[in-house]
């Protein structure tokens, strides 16, 4: 069975066009796989994976996680549902630069509840993973571009996710930070397991996944 299953997904904005951003898009993933979904800018690639990741819902279609039907869950179960399975790495960071390297790896074991002295321990467990232990107390705002990604990382990494969407992750990053950043995520991906998807437009990247999924004007074309 599918970690994820989407079907015949198609996505329309109440524009003054109402243009289909997505038409009858559908792709199952299996766990521990890596899947590309590659396209140029504006062709739904990030609406998708925003759909397949519960973060948006499809105008029409269907989507199941481990076989349950996710547009049936209420707000409350959805967040539950994002908080426990899944981890997020996005180009933007959305870091709180004010905070510390550790809480800001600690926020999603905050919101589940996880008590403090087992979230600070997991917290610095992950900064350790990647490279960052010395930068625990550093507040985020002070880190550079290629650290702050892989706080990031660090911090979708916090809850043992069973999938990682990742958004254009080396998008704003050097070539060698990029490359630091790529390793990590494949590297802990088949270390732990983790479902892995990536949206981008690097076709090198791309290449390293298990199967690369090419969208072009909402439609999947290879």
């Amino acid at each position: 069975m599918p970690v994820i299953s989407a079907k015949e997904i198609s996505k329309i904005y109440e524009t003054a066009d109402a243009t289909p951003v997505l038409s009858g898009v559908s792709l199952d993933i299996a766990k521990g796989e890596s899947v590309a979904i590659i396209g140029k800018s504006g062709s739904g690639k990030s609406t998708f994976m925003h759909i397949l990741a519960t973060l948006d819902k499809p105008t029409t279609g269907s989507l199941e996680i481990d076989g349950a039907d996710a547009l049936k869950l209420s707000s409350r179960a959805l967040d539950s549902l994002r908080n426990r399975k899944f981890g997020f790495v996005f180009q933007q960071f959305f870091l709180n630069g004010r905070d510390t390297s550790l809480d800001n790896v600690a926020l999603p074991l905050v919101i589940a509840g996880v008590p403090l002295g087992e979230r600070r321990r997991k917290a610095l467990e992950m900064l350790t993973a990647v490279g960052l232990s010395e930068q625990a107390k550093m507040l985020a705002a002070n880190l550079s571009g290629g650290q702050k990604q892989r706080l990031v990382i660090a911090r979708a990494l916090v809850t043992d996710p069973e999938v990682i969407f990742a958004d254009e992750p080396t998008g704003n990053l050097d070539t060698e930070n990029g490359k630091i950043v790529t390793d990590l995520l494949f590297g802990l991906q088949k270390e732990k397991g983790i479902t892995l998807v990536i949206v981008t437009h690097d076709t090198d990247l791309a290449k390293l996944c298990d199967r690369v999924v090419h969208i072009k004007d909402g439609r999947i074309v290879a």
